[in-house]
């Protein structure tokens, strides 16, 4: 099954990000077979955001993203929306991949499900 988990929250000040890469966390584990890309966008880019240093005992949404990465997910980051902010490819996590809105047309077109936080 191809799943896209789209993100639109900041890392931190809510937890919708947070419940996103749970869930995509949950599915993976769930049905390792399952093609899952997490796709972020306006201020969900900062969650791809290397050197990450959260308080002990918080979640660290770099690290989630890492897992999704590490189970074969693929993480696309709205160019854009990256550019916004100021970020470049080389401030955020190994493996996340800057994207466009054609590619989220793409992904959300072949998904067999898609989820919005």
């Amino acid at each position: 099954m191809k799943l896209l988990i789209i993100l639109n929250d900041p890392p931190y000040g809510t937890e919708r990000s947070f419940n996103g890469l749970r869930m995509a966390h949950a599915l993976a584990k769930n049905d390792p077979a399952a093609e899952i890309t997490v796709f972020l966008m306006a201020d969900a880019v900062v969650c791809a955001k290397a050197g990450q240093k959260t308080p002990d005992g918080y979640y660290n949404l770099e690290h989630m993203l890492g897992r999704v990465l590490s189970a074969r997910g693929r993480v696309l980051m709205c160019g854009a929306c990256m550019d916004a902010r100021g970020l470049r490819a080389e401030d955020m996590v190994d493996g996340a991949a800057r994207s466009t809105m054609d590619e989220l047309a793409q992904a959300t077109l072949t998904a067999d499900r898609v989820l919005v936080f």
